[in-house]
């Protein structure tokens, strides 16, 4: 930690499923203190499925902070702290997508809200898809859509796909694969 700022106290007041709130008292320059919020987050892994035509497979769901479905690259939660990002990213290709990959390539790391989650999403890139079936929760309603990098990058620029590990995902796979 900086040396000027020193946590002299972290309390947890709310654990839900995935995440655990916790109010930290600071000090600061040793002259005074300040609380400070802090979310803990699991982790995530998220990947961008891409077809044999090169079409990137998106998956269109209801997002309850928004109150309306959003476009997004199929991610999830982490089963436990400590869970490689790939064995995630794997299980969510399969079961929001209904494809595997034998070789998930790592694209980028994420940290979503740094100034008060310490949330981590890997990323990955996933070619060479096989078909399977989706695993859909029980609470998950998907739609399956597929987009060019091109069409996907309009959306973003058009303000139609705001989700932030989305926009940089495809930013990044548009800067690292695109020809």
């Amino acid at each position: 930690m900086n040396e000027k700022i020193r946590r002299l106290k972290r309390e947890l007041k709310y654990k839900g499923t995935i995440l655990e709130f916790y109010q930290d008292t600071m000090e600061i320059d040793g002259k005074h203190t300040a609380v400070w919020d802090f979310i803990r987050h699991k982790g995530a892994a998220a990947v961008v499925p891409v077809r044999e035509d090169g079409k990137i497979l998106m998956v269109r769901q209801y997002r309850n902070a928004l109150e309306r479905e959003t476009l997004e690259i199929p991610a999830g939660s982490l089963d436990a702290e400590g869970e490689p990002g790939i064995t995630c990213a794997a299980r969510e290709l399969e079961e929001e997508t209904g494809y595997r990959c034998e070789n998930l390539e790592w694209l980028i790391t994420l940290r979503t809200t740094v100034a008060f989650c310490n949330e981590r999403i890997e990323v990955y890139v996933a070619r060479d898809l096989i078909p399977s079936r989706q695993h859909l929760d029980e609470d998950e309603f998907i739609e399956l859509e597929a987009y060019s990098i091109e069409e996907l990058l309009e959306k973003i620029f058009k303000g139609e796909i705001e989700d932030g590990k989305t926009v940089s995902s495809l930013l990044a796979y548009a800067q690292k694969y695109r020809k």
